[in-house]
């Protein structure tokens, strides 16, 4: 099975994709995750993305598509995978929706994560990433024992650049001004659906578990 996660910054995408992959055995392809590993690893193409990260900006359809395909068909023997932040518009879910036919690996089930502006920026000011393992923590959900320290490997913890309050109103304007289409796109496919983004993740798992036993 082959899903898209929809939703803005914050909506949840991200832990869900991950309770997917450790409960369901889904391979977890998230965008951002993939552009910030060329970004540190300072790759042509993180080189080309990193200006627009930084200031909360979509990046390219051109740069996204190409590393995200090229992402997939390295994987493609793996046969469930759950795409987290890909496609963000119209132009990138044809290109997907073209590139998986030749794969013979059609998307099976879009899932939108409707989510309120009060509740993915608490969400995103809030987390804390360790600069070594990577390990996730939130300073009012999920904190570390020690204040700015990674519970597991004693790291210092750190706020991206794109976390901060000013930068997310900007991608929360430019997710919804390019991104609406998108769900209107997957809808007239019939294989749209909706769960609510804004719920505790077990609650949020429950319901997509539910999509998944339909």
């Amino acid at each position: 099975m082959r899903m898209v996660l929809l939703g803005p910054p914050g909506a949840g995408k991200g832990t869900q994709a991950v309770m997917l992959q450790e409960k369901k055995g889904f391979l977890h392809l998230s965008t951002g995750d993939i552009l910030r590993e060329n970004v540190k690893n300072n790759t042509d193409i993180g080189k080309k993305a990193k200006a627009f990260m930084e200031k909360g900006e979509l990046v390219p359809d051109d740069i996204v598509i190409e590393t995200m395909l090229d992402t997939i068909k390295n994987v493609q023997d793996k046969k469930d995978f759950v795409l987290d932040g890909f496609p963000r518009t119209v132009y990138q879910a044809k290109k997907l929706d073209n590139e998986l036919s030749k794969l013979k690996l059609p998307i099976d089930i879009v899932v939108y994560f409707r989510t309120g502006i009060s509740t993915v920026i608490l969400r995103l000011t809030g987390r804390r990433l360790c600069s070594k393992c990577g390990a996730n923590y939130h300073i009012v959900n999920m904190p570390p024992k020690k204040q700015g320290v990674c519970d597991k490997c004693g790291a210092k913890l750190y706020q991206r650049k794109d976390d901060s309050e000013e930068t997310i109103k900007k991608r929360l304007e430019v997710y919804d001004n390019q991104t609406k289409e998108l769900i209107d796109y997957y809808k007239a496919q019939g294989i749209l659906k909706e769960v609510s983004g804004g719920l505790e993740a077990g609650k949020v798992y429950s319901e997509l578990a539910e999509i998944l036993n339909e």
